[in-house]
């Protein structure tokens, strides 16, 4: 007997709510500040450059492809797609709330609802993660994009506290600022490994990688950043090609 999948009806239309919400944000503004502006605003030695953010096209195309998955009478009813249960509809909650606050400059909050829209990406993940034999279209439409998703609100979640520290003008405890980015982006470099390897997972990595690699292209003229943006991005993904290719059995 197929089971209904009873959130499918509300994925979708919180889905569509998300990619409304981003749109307005970029064709009003929200809040008449561009995303980008407020970026400059609270610049930190871990704002990537700007091309970075084009990964949320690849992710958004990918959660298109969840929702048209979930309905399909032949795969809308398989555990790997009920094991999202509402957190899907959840982060895509947070995710609104994140930009409505961010775009109105209520930095601080906008990190509480990034927080909130990470954890609910984690239980996702860590639901996801449990398909042992994954079919194709689970492999590519539902493994994949909450593996993509996951490790990029990873990466923004330590840029945009950050951003809050910036804002509040934390001192550092007397380190300066490019030497807290060296140290973040080495604890993000372990943040991938131990959230990858315990579930083989070569596209984790990767988006750190992504982020790594334009942290040290928007920070060139800052020696120590731009060597550690770089290094920690190649180790990264010489790592993602071990896991890719390494067999499970004797890892």
């Amino acid at each position: 007997m197929r089971r209904n999948n009873p959130y499918k009806w509300w994925n979708l239309l919180f889905f569509l709510g998300v990619l409304t919400v981003n749109t307005l944000s970029v064709t009003l503004p929200l809040g008449g500040n561009s995303t980008g502006e407020i970026s400059d605003r609270y610049h930190t030695y871990l704002t990537p450059a700007g091309y970075a953010f084009s990964i949320w096209s690849l992710i958004y195309l990918l959660l298109a492809g969840f929702v048209v998955y979930q309905f399909r009478q032949d795969t809308g009813s398989r555990d790997s797609v009920h094991s999202v249960g509402i957190w899907f509809v959840l982060s895509c909650i947070f995710n609104m709330g994140w930009l409505f606050l961010w775009h109105y400059l209520y930095i601080e909050l906008s990190l509480a609802a990034m927080v909130l829209m990470l954890i609910t990406l984690i239980v996702i993940y860590r639901r996801t993660r449990s398909i042992t034999t994954p079919t194709s279209g689970e492999q590519w439409l539902v493994k994949l994009p909450f593996s993509i998703y996951l490790s990029w609100i990873s990466v923004a979640t330590i840029v945009n506290v950050s951003v809050v520290l910036e804002k509040n003008h934390w001192e550092g405890f007397g380190l300066s600022g490019p030497a807290w980015a060296v140290i973040m982006l080495c604890a993000g470099t372990l943040l991938a490994v131990a959230v990858s390897f315990p579930f083989r997972d070569c596209m984790y990595p990767l988006v750190f990688m992504w982020a790594f690699t334009a942290i040290a292209l928007e920070h060139k003229d800052t020696n120590s950043v731009f060597i550690a943006g770089l290094v920690t991005a190649c180790l990264l993904l010489l790592y993602s090609i071990w896991l890719l290719l390494t067999p499970s059995r004797s890892r």
